[in-house]
């Protein structure tokens, strides 16, 4: 049997696709219907790793959760984590290829068309439906010849396509029509029709915006969705989002220094989403405020690199003066390599050759090997034997006297990460350890003055996506778009 699939793509990057297709996977998981996400290529330094080993862009990891399923490597086969401003290393199948500067990819992407698609093929074997999500735009006509993550896809497989735009950003309409108008025709009709996101205010106020789109573009409308509150409690995938936090008056500051290659930034996404808590993201220019209460080096996909920025923007002295006045300080991954006496990666296995002092928090030294540790893990913290659950995605092997103290204890035995002071310094290899709610709340005790947590996170994440399937239900034509299914 195979299953049929429709796909979604954008009239740009941040127009709500990810999320959109969650919402569609959680539809589909409530009525019954064996569904599964796709997205052919991706390009994001925030990745899961699948049971078994491999990974795949976080956003199909929710997906994946949205649909009652475990996340799959065939769920996203073509992951570009970018290692720089023209470099990305390809993982294929959830396995790190190489590293290859954007040209070559480029002029090589084509030849992985068929990888992609036996993939998909496995997918629609197994599941009645697939729900494919396209990446950026397929406007952007420059980037068609070898196109494998939209268009090119789509018709390659016979899948037909449905646009979305994000009216909150404004030219809604040039977006749509614009679109069409850039298209070749034989793209244009493997478009059945077209959804609006975000949109803020009375609906009948653009009733004849969406009359003109049909008339431009001969596509239908398949339904308006509006800004849904629920969309800001669930992970989000690009790094454009972590500018737009508010302040929250009387929070705990926790500082977040803003590393040009940040990844696995949803690490942060529990302590977010404690109401008292402000995660800050520090962008480049400005120091680390000095009444933040826990300064939390997150993770990077080019350790050298970003500890070489830190330097350059003066956050190091920042950290120690932070962690010599009281300040809690927490590394995550490279974060935690970061805080050690010294990192080396003679072969460049994390992006860049090379030798660099840390911040000298822990004594330890880091040398980065090719071997790259891809798998989700459990385990228990040492000081106080609660549950932690996570992932570790990383390179590089730390040794020295300060893993004598180590973090938790893992399902395997396999100690992870170090403490010191008393748990106000804290460096380990597990991401999303602050989703585990009794570790979180005893951390934030320390800085609540005793105050524990009452926030049950995961909880809150599968709370958000029935929101998400019920605000889309509202929405839009969702028996029209699982019929275009094919």
């Amino acid at each position: 049997m195979t299953g049929r699939a429709i796909m979604l793509q954008g009239t740009g990057s941040d127009v709500g696709k990810s999320l959109l297709v969650a919402g569609l996977c959680r539809i589909a998981q409530r009525r019954g219907i064996d569904a599964a996400p796709f997205k052919p290529q991706n390009m994001s330094n925030n990745a899961a790793a699948c049971p078994g080993g491999g990974e795949i862009g976080r956003a199909q990891a929710l997906q994946a959760r949205a649909a009652g399923l475990q996340p799959s490597t065939d769920m996203n086969p073509l992951l570009l984590k970018p290692e720089g401003d023209r470099r990305a290393q390809v993982v294929l199948n959830g396995k790190a290829l190489r590293s290859e500067e954007a040209a070559a990819y480029m002029a090589n992407r084509g030849s992985l068309l068929p990888i992609v698609i036996e993939a998909f093929d496995r997918l629609r074997s197994a599941h009645d439906l697939v729900i494919v999500e396209g990446a950026g735009s397929p406007a952007e006509v420059n980037l068609r010849k070898g196109d494998i993550a939209n268009m090119g896809f789509a018709r390659a497989t016979d899948v037909p396509v449905v646009l979305v735009g994000d009216i909150d950003r404004g030219g809604i309409i040039a977006s749509l029509v614009g679109t069409r108008a850039v298209i070749d025709t034989e793209d244009a009709e493997m478009i059945a029709g077209f959804a609006i996101n975000r949109f803020r205010g009375d609906q009948a106020l653009f009733e004849d915006g969406v009359r003109f789109i049909e008339d431009r573009t001969g596509w239908r409308n398949f339904g308006i969705v509006p800004w849904l509150a629920c969309a800001a409690r669930l992970p989000a995938e690009d790094a454009v989002v972590l500018g737009q936090a508010k302040p929250k008056d009387g929070a705990i500051l926790i500082a977040v220094p803003m590393l040009s290659r940040i990844s696995n930034f949803d690490d942060l996404d529990p302590l977010r989403a404690e109401p008292d808590v402000e995660v800050r993201f520090i962008p480049t220019g400005q120091p680390i405020p000095r009444e933040a209460g826990a300064v939390i080096l997150a993770g990077t996909k080019s350790t050298l690199a970003d500890l070489a920025m830190l330097r350059n923007e003066g956050w190091n002295y920042d950290i120690i003066a932070a962690w010599r006045t009281g300040a809690h300080i927490v590394g995550l991954c490279g974060g935690f390599q970061m805080l050690g006496n010294r990192i080396e990666d003679a072969d460049a296995a994390d992006g860049l050759a090379g030798t660099a002092d840390g911040l000298g928090l822990f004594d330890m030294t880091t040398v980065m090997t090719r071997k790259k540790v891809v798998r989700p893990i459990s385990g228990t913290t040492i000081a106080d034997d609660d549950a932690v659950t996570g992932y570790e995605i990383h390179t590089g092997l730390s040794q020295g006297p300060a893993l004598e103290k180590p973090f938790s204890r893992l399902e395997d035995g396999v100690l992870d990460g170090a403490v010191a002071a008393g748990g106000r310094l804290i460096g380990t290899y597990l991401h999303g350890v602050f989703a585990s709610d009794a570790f979180r709340s005893r951390w934030l005790e320390k800085l609540r003055s005793g105050r524990s947590s009452t926030l049950n996170y995961e909880d809150g994440v599968d709370t958000a996506l029935d929101e998400l399937a019920e605000g889309l239900e509202e929405a839009l034509d969702v028996d029209a778009l699982l019929a275009l299914a094919r």
